[in-house]
């Protein structure tokens, strides 16, 4: 038997037509397979015309006959939860814009090292690699040349 998604409310099918538009592909993908769906396409058709694997169509179609829209939504999966809270990561970017020699250290200039250090020593985290400094800081913006050359302080 045939696997077919359900009515569609107007609701509904304004939402998964917006989300066509979506920057999450994935939205876009699910929103393709279920107005297929909806369209009368079986899940081999979507399948091929959207270089899917057929199982995993099945899961979305009975996922938003069980759950609407909701059920197209997937909580984060994989991976490690986050490490450090917003807050942190805004000061260790704080940190790092801020010179040395003002909060009283003996040098003109950061490195990783010398960051995680300080972020630990001042209680922003329990602890740091420099490794995960510099991820925070790459995200951020903030420039730095490692490990070629320290980044200095930029007023």
């Amino acid at each position: 038997m045939a696997l077919y998604v359900r009515k569609l409310t107007s609701k509904e099918e304004k939402v998964l037509r917006s989300w066509l538009e979506h920057e999450d592909s994935a939205l876009r993908h699910r929103a393709r397979v279920i107005l297929l769906s909806h369209a009368g396409y079986r899940v081999p058709e979507i399948a091929a015309l959207l270089q899917a694997h057929p199982t995993n169509l099945r899961k979305w179609i009975h996922r938003f006959n069980k759950h609407g829209i909701d059920g197209l939504i997937s909580p984060r999966s994989g991976g490690a939860p986050p490490r450090f809270t917003e807050e942190q990561r805004r000061k260790i970017v704080e940190l790092a814009r801020t010179h040395p020699r003002d909060l009283g250290l003996p040098y003109n200039r950061w490195t990783l090292h010398k960051l995680a250090q300080e972020a630990v020593r001042r209680g922003i985290v329990k602890s740091i690699s420099h490794e995960y400094v510099r991820q925070i800081l790459r995200k951020a913006g903030v420039d730095y040349r490692f490990p070629a050359r320290p980044f200095q302080w930029i007023r």
